[in-house]
């Protein structure tokens, strides 16, 4: 037995006594409550994580040489990590996930950027792109990607990882976790945001053409997933927030198609604009998309609350971001009990010397007494763009300490 073998199995040891624990199935029972509308309490989640600065007792060191069993070592140890240090209401589900590998043709033209600042010790980058679309002619460049499952490349890894730790923990074959669609962030890649931001204005016409056609390639990726078999039923998570449900349609003869999963949509420049320019230039295009599948999650960091009606016009709406941008007030009175709060505290609250404990509580505090008034019956509160601690790891213990308190007397 290799080196890099006895580390695998070692933690995959750890790992499924973990998974074996109690707190999973209570925890699933929260999950499904709040995202089917009957919730028991809110559900916390911690998510998108400075790693390089809460290394403190070195359980997140690496230390296989093998790539690929690396890759499957960090999925251990930052899974351990996170559920012996700020578990919240995580879930450590019972197998190794191996992902379904597939390989894309691209859509024609691929963002070109310049890195103009990177943080130290995390991986925040200030960067910059070329206006690749300035020019109309330059669509022409745009075409659907065609999408190949590596099933011979994808049984190579399950095979392999099945030979070193197969006797301790099942392996699972994981597809696509939900329809994801952000096309305008993608624009804004190919572009840079000042760019899409004037011609919103200035070339409104042109700006349809643009996402008529990245709408186009959105649609095509996902009958292509479809088709493949690419679809996965049980996702651990839709972008941080829980995913477990029993409101989706269960497969018939293990057929996965889009009426079977979560589609999550998100257009976060559009903060910046109007209600009527994000539902002309955004909403009316999802329903094309993550508006063919069986729940809808929409938002990220754009600020919603005063936008509720245009974004319940996408079919199937389960839940919807508020962001740390948005007053929760307004947004929990507008949406009452009718869809899941996906509601985004402030990450800055861990970004500091030291915790401010009472400013946290007054923040959290806010954000449930809103929730409670108004009659929320699905809440996850989602920590997460956490670009630095201060290099104190002890900040997110204590932030998950005391937000956990709180909602458990909810």
């Amino acid at each position: 037995m290799t080196n890099d073998e006895k580390i695998l199995r070692s933690l995959a040891f750890d790992y499924i006594e973990a998974a074996h624990e109690p707190r999973n199935e209570e925890r699933r029972r929260l999950h499904i409550a709040s995202n089917d509308l009957h919730m028991i309490r809110p559900v916390v989640m911690i998510d998108e994580l400075p790693w390089p600065q809460l290394n403190f007792d070195g359980s997140l060191t690496c230390l296989c040489e093998d790539k690929e069993l690396r890759g499957v070592e960090w999925f251990f140890r930052s899974q351990l990590y996170r559920w012996r240090n700020m578990p919240a209401d995580m879930i450590l589900r019972p197998f190794l996930p191996v992902g379904k590998r597939v390989r894309s043709t691209g859509i024609g033209i691929e963002a070109q950027e310049t890195t103009l600042a990177s943080g130290q010790a995390t991986n925040i980058i200030s960067h910059t792109y070329k206006d690749l679309l300035e020019e109309e002619e330059a669509l022409e460049l745009i075409h659907p990607a065609v999408l190949e499952y590596d099933r011979a490349g994808t049984m190579a890894e399950w095979t392999k990882l099945g030979t070193v730790v197969g006797d301790i923990l099942p392996l699972r074959l994981c597809g696509i976790g939900g329809c994801h669609v952000a096309s305008w962030d993608d624009i804004s890649r190919y572009r840079g945001v000042t760019p899409v931001l004037m011609d919103l204005i200035d070339r409104p016409e042109y700006s349809h053409k643009i996402i008529e056609k990245i709408t186009q390639c959105k649609v095509a990726e996902l009958e292509q997933r479809e088709a493949l078999g690419l679809l996965d039923t049980e996702p651990d998570t839709l972008h941080c927030t829980p995913t477990l449900t029993e409101d989706l349609p269960r497969p018939e003869d293990g057929v996965v198609t889009r009426k079977h999963v979560w589609g999550r949509g998100t257009a976060q420049i559009f903060g910046s604009v109007s209600k009527e320019m994000h539902d002309e230039f955004d909403i009316e295009y999802m329903k094309r998309t993550v508006g063919t599948c069986g729940l809808v999650y929409y938002g990220c960091c754009e600020p919603l609350d005063r936008k509720i009606d245009i974004v319940e016009k996408l079919p199937n709406l389960r839940k919807v971001s508020i962001t740390p941008w948005a007053d929760i007030n307004v947004a929990a009175e507008v949406i009452g009990g009718r869809y899941v709060i996906s509601n985004k505290p402030n990450p800055a609250a861990v970004a500091v010397p030291q915790l401010n404990k009472a400013a946290l509580e007054q923040e959290i505090g806010g954000i449930l007494d809103a929730c409670k008034r108004n009659g929320a019956r699905g809440l996850d509160i989602v920590l997460k763009d956490i670009s630095t601690t201060c290099d104190r790891p002890g900040n997110l213990f204590e932030w998950e300490q005391t937000v956990m308190a709180m909602v458990e007397s909810w």
